[in-house]
């Protein structure tokens, strides 16, 4: 028995010794998980409000194609917006012509879930965090805003792309600015980087 309790005692302070040297990035996955699935969960919480069999649109995603169709038609290219018969999603039309439709996917809310958790996992001061996540929400949801517009815009014109662009251009343009936004949080504003 005690040669037992010995080998528990060596494994334990092996593993407390791992966890003290690794200390920093346990606490960050901790922090990223349970932030993470508490924000998923909150948001499909909101969602599980909307009856997609009755082709309810959520209002983020409402509000997102308002949005993409006010910027057209601040450019005077043209747009209009009907909801889809048919499915929970909005029709987009640019110049009269039907280029796209905008679903709960294109609102940019999971990628922005994404980037709150990963700075909630690095975060240090209250204040700076939340100013942080605000301006990086705002700058996502205006960047998603041009993205479908300019998606629009290039479906109208050259339709042959759609798979290119919806489906790498795009979202490498979307992911490459939340990637920038998490070094600049960690490189400049984060203790984590001076650990």
């Amino acid at each position: 028995m005690p040669l037992l309790n010995c080998i528990f005692l060596l494994k334990f302070n092996q593993v407390n010794s791992i966890f003290q040297t690794y200390k920093p990035f346990f606490i960050f996955l901790l922090k990223f998980f349970v932030s993470y699935a508490i924000l998923v969960f909150l948001y499909d919480l909101y969602l599980n409000q909307f009856d997609s069999n009755k082709n309810e649109v959520d209002g983020i995603t409402f509000f997102v194609a308002e949005n993409v169709n006010d910027l057209t038609n601040f450019f005077n290219w043209n747009g209009e917006m009907k909801l889809h018969d048919k499915e929970a999603s909005v029709k987009m039309i640019f110049n009269e012509k039907y280029v796209s439709r905008i679903i709960e996917g294109c609102n940019a809310v999971s990628v922005m879930i994404l980037f709150v958790a990963f700075i909630f996992a690095f975060s240090n001061r209250w204040k700076q965090t939340l100013l942080y996540i605000l301006f990086g929400i705002a700058t996502i949801y205006i960047l998603n805003i041009l993205r479908i517009m300019l998606l629009n815009y290039a479906l109208f014109h050259h339709p042959s792309w759609k798979e290119m662009l919806h489906d790498v251009v795009f979202p490498l343009f979307i992911y490459g600015v939340v990637f920038v936004l998490w070094v600049i949080w960690v490189s400049k504003f984060s203790n984590y980087a001076k650990k």
